[in-house]
């Protein structure tokens, strides 16, 4: 595997899924030659819904369908497994856990397979804290469970080349398995002051930066991610979501996305380590709105290559896509795809 990139702000409503969708789907079809994986670690798991075909075809009841296997095919079915034997990984066969999309939906590219997301692992959380959470000599329990995506990943790195998680917008200890895989994150931002907090506190919960006491320090994720001599994810890219779609970031808007990249700055000169980027201009990509044009899209599970501009039925709703709307957004979602 070349890399692992998670779509991640611990903050909800920033546009997360739809943006980790359109931008997992326009890399593929720009890059024909790659194998991508998407795994979805939202228990939600809209992800995996828009990936099987959406509202308009069903995409949620395929969803069930593969929960509904003898080998539940899911991230859920692969954490249940790893329940009895959270420590040393269990005999398992990582290829019995993934779906591939297009036999469901033929609007997904053909070289994207997918771990489907699953609401279990909301009752699995508690058990999965408290195995990380034991004192047995010897074992790093809170390594040893943060390792089960690695080890699922390890049956299969020659078969992709990158791999998309799909993250739920918590710091539970799921998310966190996830973030411990990564190599790079994506941070979906809004342009309101609830968004430019949010990112400070996800710095904080990463790598704690700005702690409000050091009282905190030896319990962070990175502090014990640091002792045990692995590696942080390094902020990739940040995308500025849902602008206003002709005008750029209005005025109002504005203020608030300067405050964010001042932020951004500041870390970059106290913390350049953390980014895989040395100038936030490098960092940082606009998306306008998708307004309709997102609402079809995602109705029907389809990239925004697939969606054809005119009149539309959604859920019984005749809608209108707009060409130079439709336009913006792939214009949007290149230039997110051209950084990956």
């Amino acid at each position: 595997m070349d890399m692992i990139y998670a779509f991640w702000n611990n903050k909800g409503g920033t546009g997360k899924t739809s943006l980790a969708f359109q931008s997992m789907a326009r890399y593929a079809e720009m890059h024909p030659g790659k194998r991508v994986l998407a795994i979805d670690l939202c228990p939600q798991a809209n992800l995996s819904e828009l990936m099987l075909g959406g509202l308009n075809h069903r995409g949620s009841e395929k969803l069930l369908e593969r929960q509904g296997l003898s080998v539940r095919c899911s991230i859920g079915g692969y954490f249940q497994r790893r329940l009895p034997s959270p420590y040393t990984p269990p005999i398992f066969n990582a290829r019995d856990f993934v779906t591939h999309p297009v036999t469901y939906n033929s609007s997904i590219p053909s070289n994207i397979h997918l771990v489907c997301g699953d609401p279990l692992l909301e009752l699995q959380a508690n058990a999965v804290n408290t195995l990380a959470n034991q004192n047995i000599p010897g074992t790093n329990t809170w390594i040893a469970v943060l390792d089960w995506l690695n080890d699922f990943l390890e049956q299969i790195e020659d078969e992709y080349d990158t791999v998309f998680l799909d993250c739920n917008p918590s710091f539970s200890l799921y998310t966190q398995i996830a973030l411990a895989t990564a190599d790079r994150i994506i941070l979906p931002v809004m342009a309101d002051d609830s968004s430019r907090r949010a990112i400070l506190n996800a710095f904080s919960l990463i790598y704690g930066l700005r702690l409000p006491s050091e009282i905190y320090a030896s319990y962070m994720f990175a502090t014990k991610l640091r002792d045990a001599g692995r590696k942080l994810p390094q902020v990739h890219l940040i995308a500025k979501n849902r602008l206003t779609q002709y005008m750029g970031s209005a005025s109002a808007y504005s203020a608030v996305l300067k405050a964010i990249e001042t932020d951004i700055d500041s870390l970059l000169v106290t913390s350049p380590d953390l980014f895989t980027f040395t100038d936030v201009n490098e960092g940082t990509v606009e998306i306008r709105d998708f307004q309709t044009t997102g609402v079809v899209a995602f109705a029907k599970g389809q990239p925004f290559s697939k969606v054809r501009s005119g009149k539309q039925t959604i859920n019984g709703h005749r809608v209108a896509v707009k060409q130079d709307y439709l336009d913006l957004c792939k214009e949007s979602l290149e230039r997110i795809a051209e950084k990956l």
